[in-house]
């Protein structure tokens, strides 16, 4: 079995060091890039599976590099490494697109933890969808719309378009409310509420004219999160 490849973005030597022999030690391939330039230039161009992405580096910093790398490859993973604790970092950080945010200093059992459930999560990324036919409806992502058969038309608002996207292009499986928090709102799902996700659901139902007593577009799965499904016409 291949082991998955693991590029590793830091200006510290030292620090850079420890990562690799700890992601070596733990079964992991690795790369290494000592700033943003060659870190980007790697990401883009070699075989990598994940990238741990400090933030503070020489020439661009972490998020610029994030923000490009988004891009070219967005589905590829990346973990984002600050020493920077604020809630606002948190949230630009994965706000750009980054998968996890670990604050230094950090113990390498977590560490080596947040990479193994993140490349868990990885094959679940979403594909890319344009348009889903339904059973009376089209939902179409390019005009940002729902056409019924009836000839009527219901618009979508940006953030509607962004979580049903996620969830049709995440069809198969079942979507935690944390993840579209972190992932659809940008927002760290540790300490919040999931009313928010909860009622965007609700209303994208109403959108979607799913009815209750009948087989649903999107699922709630009790006390996990939600799953996209194309019900089979009737």
């Amino acid at each position: 079995m291949n082991r998955a490849v693991v590029l590793v973005v830091e200006d510290d030597r030292a620090i850079r060091r420890g990562l690799v022999d700890a992601l070596d030690y733990a079964g992991f391939s690795t790369i290494e890039a000592e700033d943003g330039d060659a870190g980007l230039s790697a990401a883009v161009a070699g075989d990598v599976d994940l990238v741990l992405l400090d933030v503070l580096l020489p020439d661009i910093d972490g998020f610029a590099v994030l923000e490009r790398l988004r891009a070219v490859r967005p589905a590829l993973p990346v973990i984002v490494l600050t020493a920077r604790g604020r809630e606002e970092d948190r949230v630009r950080g994965l706000g750009l697109g980054a998968d996890d945010y670990v604050v230094k200093p950090f113990s390498v059992p977590e560490l080596l933890a947040r990479v193994e459930a993140v490349l868990r999560r990885s094959p679940g990324r979403p594909v890319a969808v344009e348009a889903i036919e339904l059973p009376g409806r089209t939902i179409d992502f390019a005009r940002q719309e729902v056409r019924f058969a009836d000839g009527t038309r219901t618009a979508l608002g940006e953030q509607e378009q962004r979580t049903l996207l996620f969830l049709a292009g995440n069809r198969g499986r079942v979507v935690s409310r944390a993840e579209l928090l972190q992932r659809v709102y940008g927002l760290d799902p540790q300490g919040l509420t999931t009313r928010a996700v909860d009622m965007r659901i609700a209303r994208l139902r109403e959108r979607l004219r799913d009815p209750a007593d009948a087989p649903q577009v999107i699922l709630t799965v009790r006390g996990v999160g939600y799953s996209f499904v194309v019900p089979e016409a009737r």
